[in-house]
C-alpha cells in the first residue's frame, strides 16, 4: 500500500477542528479541573466529543497502556479515523503546550506506529489538546519526520464576542505571516 504523503494528510486535516469547543463538558470558566477530570467528562460525553472532533472518528481506548523495556506509558485517548484510515492519539493538557508535551506525543506516535499500527493503516496522528498553544514551541520542538503531530487549543465554553474578535485577529496575523514566508521562499 502506498503511504500517504505529508500534503495528503495535511489536506485531510479538515477532519480535525481547531479549536475544539468543549462547552458540553460542563466546566465553568472559573472552575479548576485536572486532565483526569477533562478525560472523564469526555468519556461521559463521548458522542458530543466525536461530533466536535469532526468526521470519521471512532473511539478506541482510554488510558491505552504501551510499554517500553523499562517504562509504562498511558495514552489519554485513542481514536480511529476511518476517512484518514489512521489512529489518532490525543493527549490532554490543562496548561499551555511545552516542548516536553511535544516530545512525549512524538514518542507515543512512534511507539504506537511500531507496536499497534496495522499494515493497511496510514501513519498515526497525534493531537495535543491544551488550553493554549504556542506555534514557535510546536515548530522548534518537533523532530524532522514528525509532521503528524498537532497542537489544538480547546475552549471549555463559547467565547465572548470580544474574545472571538481577538482570536480572529490573531489567526489572521498568523495566516498573513505564513503567506509572507511562503512568498519569500
Amino acid at each position: 500500500m502506498k503511504e500517504k504523503t505529508k500534503d495528503d494528510l495535511l489536506n485531510k486535516l479538515e477532519f480535525i477542528k481547531n479549536p475544539v469547543i468543549a462547552e458540553f463538558l460542563g466546566f465553568s470558566p472559573e472552575q479548576s479541573f485536572t486532565e483526569s477530570d477533562i478525560e472523564k467528562s469526555i468519556i461521559t460525553n463521548i458522542q458530543k466529543f466525536l461530533i466536535e472532533l469532526g468526521k470519521g472518528y471512532a473511539f478506541v481506548a482510554r488510558q491505552l497502556h504501551i510499554h517500553t523495556e523499562k517504562e509504562d506509558y498511558y495514552i489519554d485517548l485513542v481514536f480511529y479515523n476511518y476517512i484518514l484510515k489512521c489512529f489518532v492519539l490525543i493527549d490532554l493538557k490543562t496548561s499551555k503546550i511545552t516542548h516536553q508535551d511535544i516530545g512525549q506525543m512524538d514518542m507515543y506516535i512512534r511507539m504506537f506506529d511500531e507496536l499497534k499500527r496495522g499494515e493497511d493503516d496510514n501513519p498515526t496522528i497525534g493531537i495535543i489538546l491544551c488550553s493554549d498553544t504556542d506555534e514557535d514551541i510546536a515548530k522548534y520542538s518537533m523532530l524532522n519526520g514528525s509532521e503528524k503531530l498537532f497542537a489544538s487549543k480547546y475552549s471549555l465554553y463559547l467565547p465572548t464576542k470580544e474574545e472571538l474578535r481577538a482570536e480572529i485577529e490573531s489567526q489572521k496575523a498568523i495566516f498573513n505571516m505564513q503567506q509572507q514566508e511562503k512568498n519569500n521562499k
